[in-house]
């Protein structure tokens, strides 16, 4: 990932998590409803653990982490559990989750590296297992007025993006917007894929 975000989010831990956005609400529980009851779920980018706070009080088993050991630590402290820190490129599970649920963190990947992170998470879901991601949309990378890094896709260099980095079964994109830690509206890809049973 690159350096420069990372130290965004370790330098801005404590302000980040007193921002949390609530307007995904409605796209985790529609993920969390494609899922059963007792499905295991690993969560990329916690942030300050506002979704892994949800998905647990909806009865799920949720794996919490992120990239920053300062947001991880904020997280830990919110849910009274340990919040692990990991970067994408080292997950090594396999097929050990029903679902992976990255909201607004996969979208700070170089676009060079994005198909092996997808490659190993679809790896690391069981068959069937489904995967919701979300990205800011464009055309080409680039940096936002923090200097955060972000890869910018559109939605057809998106599609090629995962299908060469699994066989999907099903592979969903829906636009919208929000708006980010910079006060700023956002035009987004938000993504349903559901790995070969």
């Amino acid at each position: 990932m690159d350096e420069d975000t990372l130290r965004f989010y370790r330098d801005n831990a404590s302000a980040y998590a007193g921002r949390e956005i609530t307007s995904r609400q409605a796209r985790l529980t529609a993920f969390l409803a494609l899922l059963r009851p007792d499905a295991s779920i690993l969560e990329l980018g916690c942030g300050a653990g506002g979704d892994t706070a949800e998905i647990l009080a909806r009865g799920f088993n949720v794996v919490p982490t992120d990239g920053s050991p300062e947001m991880a630590e904020v997280a830990s402290r919110r849910l009274g559990r340990p919040v692990g820190t990991l970067l994408f490129h080292d997950l090594d599970a396999v097929e050990t989750y029903d679902g992976v649920w990255a909201n607004a963190c996969l979208l700070h990947v170089p676009r060079d590296e994005l198909a092996p992170i997808l490659k190993r998470i679809w790896r690391a879901l069981k068959p069937g297992g489904i995967f919701y991601a979300s990205f800011k949309t464009g055309d080409a990378e680039g940096r936002d007025t923090l200097n955060r890094y972000y890869n910018y896709p559109s939605p057809d260099w998106l599609r090629e993006t995962y299908a060469s980095a699994g066989d999907w079964h099903s592979l969903n994109i829906e636009t919208g917007e929000v708006i980010g830690f910079d006060n700023k509206w956002a035009p987004m890809l938000f993504v349903v894929a559901r790995k070969i049973p």
